[in-house]
């Protein structure tokens, strides 16, 4: 067997043991070893095998599993800018705390030397974005190296999933050729190396870890007037602890996962009324997570008179003022008992903030960003996932105000760029158990129209992409930018119309299409169906802007009057 075989074999077969159960692959030369050996892998029933021709949707699908699972991926490709496309994933799943293993093949030395083929520099290609980086040593003909390269896998799974912080590894692998089997080796071939290539008994890891869990220290609410921000993940626990202690509990997702009767589902509008914040400005609040959509959530935190208390494990904690109190890894029991007088004040006004928000948008003619927005909240079939988009999707759900604690939310908040959105979604839709929809600007889908290019050979999962399509980019039109005094060039600098046909660009891609032209056709297009599939619909943005001012004006009327 030739050192690049026996190297790749093992590296699987470790991972495998470190419960890597989702591998995402791009066709290369240079990984031939890893991607043959994963093959036999997933053949024998250990692993799932996911391939894909665009690195940066990879990264994005493996993402998209990763987060939705909760447990590491592999991501594994070939030499230069193949490796390259893969940062944008990485990025986000170090700021969204993602476990990502990320296998980058490359040229060994002495090619990277001579101005060989497609050579980059892998060092350290992700900066400081990883939790870790090994170059594992070109494989030789010698004695030990089984144990080495299975206790590198586990060093990089224990980054990846360990005690600190979930995110993203990377391992720089250089494979010398040949780079395929000898002829006459079989899977368990290994009878001429020169020690055995077994891992551990009874499939145990090479190196044993501690499972990944959350650090002992904790914040302690010490208020009775107080009021818990969740963000992703933290909106269940928070929902629980919340309802507890009698605090109100608000989500950068509205609604969405929301349970308890002291949720506050229109919370993003109370905090942008200031009468009605002057009046209940909480003493302390508990912020679990990274708050990243909303201005008047940072301005809250913002506020010297407000206590910040943040659960969040890193050290990477938001502080919009620098005046957090406490960060911990948990919230514990608070010192002091809830005024239930405080929650029964948020809880009227959210009522009436609700209710604003419905009634106008049931005035405004179809469609909107946030007339789709409200119908999907309200008409997601029980224990759907939704993932979000960025810009207007990711604040138009949480402003429709719909209360559905039974439905799962996925944003790729990390960095909270529109990059592989649509990969995103297909990864996590592949482990989802139910019904799966995203929903997108039309900008967004765009970006990553690549992620419905779907091999025959591969999962298709079962999930229907809604693309409320304004023609451009809608988020700048509630901007700064989009007041009429900076009209002169918005349209091409910020608008950016595109013009594109998404009929015939999923048509290009194999992708059933369908564009749901009025209201009915929309409720009858969520209603789930097998396979993968594009929702259209049409929008105006050129409305995006006074819609908004309507929606204040009607929630603060209702709220202070």
């Amino acid at each position: 067997m030739n050192p690049s075989t026996a190297q790749a074999r093992v590296i699987v077969d470790e991972l495998v043991r470190n419960t890597v159960s989702h591998v995402v692959l791009c066709p290369g030369s240079r990984n031939a070893p890893l991607s043959l050996a994963l093959s036999d892998a997933e053949a024998a029933g250990k692993l799932t095998l996911h391939v894909r021709i665009d690195e940066r949707g990879a990264g994005f699908l493996a993402l998209g599993i990763a987060a939705r699972t909760g447990r590491p991926v592999a991501l594994v490709c070939t030499s230069g800018t193949a490796a390259a496309n893969f940062h944008p994933a990485v990025l986000e799943a170090d700021r969204a705390g993602v476990p990502l293993i990320v296998l980058t093949a490359d040229r060994p030395p002495e090619l990277r030397a001579a101005g060989a083929n497609q050579v980059i520099d892998q060092q350290h290609l992700y900066g400081g974005a990883v939790r870790y980086f090994d170059e594992l040593a070109v494989a030789e003909r010698r004695a030990g190296q089984n144990a080495y390269w299975r206790s590198q896998i586990c060093r990089a799974w224990n980054a990846a999933y360990g005690e600190w912080r979930c995110g993203p590894v990377h391992l720089n692998v250089p494979f010398r050729e040949p780079l395929v089997p000898d002829a006459g080796d079989g899977v368990a071939g290994a009878a001429d190396w020169y020690e055995p290539l077994d891992g551990r008994p009874r499939g145990a890891r090479w190196t044993e870890l501690p499972e990944y869990g959350a650090l002992p220290s904790s914040v302690v609410p010490s208020a009775r007037q107080g009021l818990v921000i969740a963000c992703d993940a933290g909106v269940h626990a928070a929902s629980e602890w919340a309802a507890e202690h009698g605090w109100p509990v608000l989500s950068e997702t509205g609604g969405l996962g929301l349970g308890g009767d002291t949720a506050i589902p229109g919370g993003p509008w109370l905090l942008g009324v200031e009468e009605f914040l002057a009046e209940h400005k909480p003493e302390q609040v508990l912020c679990i997570g990274r708050p990243t959509v909303f201005r008047q959530v940072q301005r809250l935190l913002s506020d010297p008179a407000v206590e910040v208390l943040l659960v969040r494990p890193d050290a990477d904690w938001p502080a919009p003022a620098h005046n957090v109190r406490q960060v911990g890894q948990w919230f514990d029991e608070p010192t002091k008992p809830a005024d239930p007088e405080w929650l029964a004040r948020w809880q009227r006004a959210d009522a009436a903030a609700v209710d604003a928000v419905h009634d106008t948008l049931g005035r405004e003619p179809w469609p909107s960003g946030l007339r789709v927005a409200e119908e999907l909240v309200h008409g997601l079939p029980k224990d759907s996932l939704l993932v979000v988009g960025s810009s207007n999707p990711a604040r138009d759900v949480a402003l429709v105000g719909g209360r559905r604690p039974d439905v799962l939310v996925h944003r790729n908040r990390g960095v909270a760029g529109i990059d592989g959105t649509v990969s995103t979604a297909v990864g996590a839709a592949c482990v989802h158990r139910g019904p799966s929809y995203a929903l997108l600007g039309d900008l967004t889908f765009l970006h990553d129209i690549n992620g419905l290019l779907i091999g025959p050979a591969e999962d298709r999962p079962d999930l229907a992409i809604i693309v409320v399509n304004d023609d451009g980019g809608g988020i700048f039109s509630l901007l700064e930018q989009g007041a009429p005094e900076h009209s002169d060039g918005f349209e091409r600098i910020f608008g950016t119309p595109h013009g594109a046909d998404l009929a015939a660009l999923c048509a290009g891609y194999g992708v059933p299409y369908r564009r749901a032209g009025d209201l009915d056709e929309f409720r009858a297009a969520l209603a789930p169906e097998p396979g993968l599939r594009v929702i259209e619909v049409r929008a105006d943005r050129s409305r995006h802007r006074d819609l908004h001012a309507a929606l204040r004006n009607a929630v603060t009327a209702a709220v202070t009057g």
